[in-house]
C-alpha cells in the first residue's frame, strides 16, 4: 500500500516539471508511505513518476518504486496488492524471459506482466490497485484502477500536462489555477453524499472509474476504457442450485478471499465490530493461524459511561470464540469532535459520513499495537441485502409496478408534496416511477430532488437546470437494463451500490481513514470471485420474508456464534447522531450559513428555516462537512 503520483507533459505544455513537482506531491501523501520515497523523470522531462512506500511485501529496498523493466522503457508505480503473485510469477518464469531482481516483490510481477501480456494482464490480477505505466515503447502513460474501485485515482489537466496522484492534496500545489467547485457535483453529493462518477467536487479534477484504464500520449490524445464489467462474470446456474450448495460455494469463496488477504510480509489484524461481516472475517481468518490474531474494536463514551448502541459486548465475545487478541477504543465526545478537522482534510473531497472518526481511530489502534494491514468487512451488505430499508425498497417498487393509471400516481404525489412527507421517499418514489427511473438510486441518500431545489440558492438553481441527479446513475441503469441474464430489483440495488456508492463512498472512507495512519485496509468480501458469486445468487434465496441476509447468515453458522447472526443489526453511526452531535449543534449551523453567504450556491433562508423546523442531525451533518471541506481546501 502506497501512494502514487506523476505527470506527462504534452507537446503544446509550457509549463517545467522536474524531481521537484514529484517530490512536492509525494510530500503531500507523506502519510500513505512512511517506509520511503522515490522518483524518476525520463530523460527529456516529459513524463515523471513519484512513490511513497508503506512496506507490506518484500521488505527489501530491492522492491523500491519506481520499479522499471531490465531495459529500462517501462517505468511503474503501484499502489495496492496482487494477492496472487506469487502464482502469476510462477507462470512468467516458465517463460524463461525475465531477470528477476527481488525476491517476491508483487510490483515486479506487475512489471514483467505489463510486458508478457500487455493490459491483458488485468485479467490475472487479483486484489486491489491503482497502477501508473510509463510505456516508452509505444509513446504513452497508462493509468489503471482495480474492478471494484478499492484504491482511488485522481487526474486533471493543468496548461496541456497530465498530473495524477492517489489523493487530490496531491494535485492541488501543482496547479496554476485556484480550486473551484464543480456544482452539479456539488448537487450530486447532496443526493449520495459523494461525488457518485468519474467527477470530484473539484472542476476539473477526475477521478478515474473503477475497473477501467486511461491511456495519454504527448499529443495528448486520449483513451479511457472499462476493462471489466460485472454484470459479463455473473456466476449462472445458482437459480437451478440448492441453498446447501450455495452456502458452501460462499463459504469456500470467503475463505479463499480471506486466506488471500493474509498474503504480507508485516503483522495482519483485523477490524472486529460485532457483526455478521466482521465476525465472519475473524472467524476465517483465525483458522490455521500460527499466530494469535489481534482483533480491534471502536465504542463511544458520553460522561465516562458506554454509549448504548456500542457492540464491544459482541466483539470481546467473538474474539474470545476466535481465540484472538482483543484491543478497544472508547471514543469521547471530546475526542469526536477533536478529530472532525483531521477527518476532513483526509477526506480530500467531501464524503459526508460521519463514521469516518470510527474508521480512522479503529486503525490508529492497530497502527499504535503494530499492525500495518487491518481487514475489514465493507461489501457483504451490498451483496447480500443486509439493509432493513433495501427490503421497503423493493416493496416499494413492486406496488408501483401495479396497473395504477398514471393520473391517479400522479394526484397521490401531489398531494404529498403539499404535505408533511413532501421531503420524503413516498412523493420520490412516485415521481420517480413516473419519469421510467427506478425507485432505488443508492443505499445511502441524503435529500431527494424536491428538496434539494430548495436547499440549493436561486442562482445555482438557473445553471443546474433541468438537471437531475438521476443523470449520473442512467447510464448505469441502461447497462443493467441491457445486459443478459435474469434480473431483479435487487440485483439492480447490489450493481448501483458497487458502480457508485462503494467505491466513492464507502471505501473511500476506509481508504482516506485508515491510510492516513499508514495502515492498509483489505476488502475479502470485494475479492472479485466473491462478487460474481454473490451476485449471481437470486433474490428470493438473499432474502426469506423479511429476513435480510438470510444466504449469507446461513451460511456463515457454525463459522461464528448464533447469538452474532440473530442479533438486530446496529452500526456505528448511531451515538454519533443521537449524541455526540449536540455539541457541534451551533457551529454547524453557523459553518454552513457562512458556506451558503460565501458561495451564493445554498438558500440561506431554506437552511434556517430547516434549522427551525428541527432539522435532522444527519442532515445538518451532510452540509457541515461540505462546508468544513469548501473551508480547508478552497475557502
Amino acid at each position: 500500500m502506497c501512494g502514487i503520483c506523476g505527470f506527462l507533459k504534452t507537446e503544446h505544455s509550457a509549463k517545467q516539471y522536474s524531481v521537484k513537482q514529484i517530490q512536492i506531491m509525494n510530500n503531500k501523501m507523506k502519510h500513505r508511505g512512511p517506509d520511503g520515497e522515490g522518483a524518476w523523470v525520463s530523460e527529456d522531462g516529459m513524463c515523471g513518476l513519484g512513490h511513497r512506500r508503506l512496506s507490506i511485501i518484500d521488505l527489501s529496498e530491492d522492491a523500491n518504486q519506481p520499479m522499471s523493466s531490465d531495459n529500462g522503457r517501462i517505468q511503474v508505480v503501484f499502489n495496492g496488492e496482487i494477492y496472487n503473485h506469487r502464482e502469476i510469477r510462477a507462470d512468467l518464469e516458465k517463460t524463461g524471459r525475465f531477470v528477476w531482481k527481488t525476491d517476491h516483490s508483487d510490483t515486479e510481477v506487475v512489471v514483467h506482466a505489463y510486458e508478457q501480456w500487455g493490459l491483458d494482464c488485468l485479467d490475472k490480477f487479483r486484489g486491489m490497485f491503482a497502477i501508473a505505466i510509463w510505456d516508452a515503447r509505444i509513446g504513452k502513460l497508462i493509468l489503471i484502477r482495480d474492478r471494484m474501485g478499492i484504491k482511488p485515482l485522481y487526474y486533471t489537466f493543468d496548461e496541456n500536462t497530465l498530473v495524477f496522484a492517489s489523493e487530490i492534496k496531491a494535485l492541488l500545489p501543482l496547479l496554476s489555477r485556484k480550486p473551484v467547485i464543480h456544482e452539479k457535483a456539488l448537487y450530486d453529493y447532496l443526493s449520495f453524499l459523494c461525488a457518485p462518477t468519474e467527477e470530484t467536487l473539484f472542476e476539473g479534477i477526475y477521478k478515474l472509474r473503477p475497473a477501467s484504464w486511461m491511456t495519454c500520449d504527448k499529443e495528448k490524445n486520449i483513451c479511457v476504457k472499462q476493462y471489466y464489467e460485472i454484470l459479463d462474470h455473473i456466476q449462472t446456474g445458482l437459480e437451478e442450485a440448492s441453498e446447501e450448495e450455495i452456502k458452501k460455494s460462499i463459504i469456500q469463496e470467503l475463505q479463499i478471499a480471506v486466506d488471500l488477504r493474509k498474503e504480507a510480509d508485516v503483522p495482519v489484524g483485523v477490524f472486529l465490530s460485532g457483526g455478521i461481516d466482521s465476525s465472519t472475517n475473524a472467524a476465517l481468518f483465525t483458522q490455521n493461524n500460527n499466530t494469535t490474531v489481534k482483533t480491534f474494536c471502536i465504542g463511544y463514551q458520553w460522561e465516562g459511561k458506554e454509549c448504548t448502541e456500542n457492540e464491544n459486548t459482541y466483539a470481546r465475545q467473538m474474539a474470545e470464540f476466535c481465540g484472538a487478541a482483543y484491543f478497544e477504543k472508547f471514543i469521547s465526545k471530546e475526542e469526536w469532535l477533536e478529530v472532525v478537522p483531521e477527518i476532513i482534510r483526509l477526506q480530500d473531497e467531501p464524503i459526508a459520513d460521519p463514521t469516518c472518526a470510527s474508521s480512522y481511530y479503529v486503525a490508529k489502534i492497530a497502527r499504535e499495537n503494530g499492525i500495518v494491514v487491518g481487514q475489514v468487512g465493507e461489501g457483504a451488505d451490498e451483496l447480500y441485502c443486509g439493509y432493513p430499508s433495501w427490503l421497503r425498497f423493493i416493496k416499494t417498487s413492486q406496488v408501483l409496478r401495479s396497473p395504477v393509471p398514471r393520473y391517479m400516481k400522479k394526484t397521490i404525489m401531489d398531494q404529498l408534496y403539499r404535505g408533511k412527507h413532501a421531503n420524503g421517499i413516498r412523493p420520490e418514489a412516485i415521481r420517480r416511477n413516473l419519469n421510467d427511473q427506478p425507485v432505488f438510486w443508492s443505499g445511502a441518500e441524503a435529500f431527494y430532488e424536491h428538496e434539494k431545489r430548495m436547499i440549493i440558492s436561486p442562482e445555482l438553481n438557473r445553471r443546474i437546470g433541468t438537471y437531475t441527479s438521476y443523470d449520473a446513475i442512467e447510464p448505469t441503469y441502461k447497462r443493467f437494463c441491457h445486459s443478459e441474464g435474469k434480473k431483479s430489483d435487487l440485483t439492480w440495488m447490489g450493481y448501483v451500490d458497487l458502480c457508485h456508492r462503494l467505491p466513492e463512498l464507502l471505501l473511500m472512507r476506509v481508504d482516506k481513514m485508515s491510510m492516513g495512519v499508514s495502515l492498509e485496509s483489505r476488502v475479502p468480501f470485494l475479492d472479485h470471485k466473491l462478487v460474481e458469486l454473490s451476485m449471481g445468487i437470486p433474490q428470493h434465496v438473499k432474502i426469506k420474508g423479511n429476513i435480510t441476509k438470510y444466504i449469507l447468515k446461513e451460511a456463515v453458522r457454525g463459522v461464528i456464534p448464533d447469538e452474532v447472526i440473530n442479533r438486530k443489526k446496529s452500526g456505528f453511526a448511531a451515538p454519533i447522531y443521537s449524541v455526540f452531535m449536540n455539541g457541534l449543534a451551533d457551529a454547524m449551523k453557523q459553518e454552513v450559513l457562512h458556506f451558503a453567504d460565501e458561495t451564493g450556491l445554498l438558500n440561506r433562508g431554506y437552511i434556517l428555516e430547516m434549522v427551525q423546523k428541527g432539522i435532522t442531525k444527519s442532515k445538518m451533518w451532510y452540509l457541515y462537512n461540505l462546508a468544513m471541506w469548501y473551508r480547508e481546501y478552497i475557502g
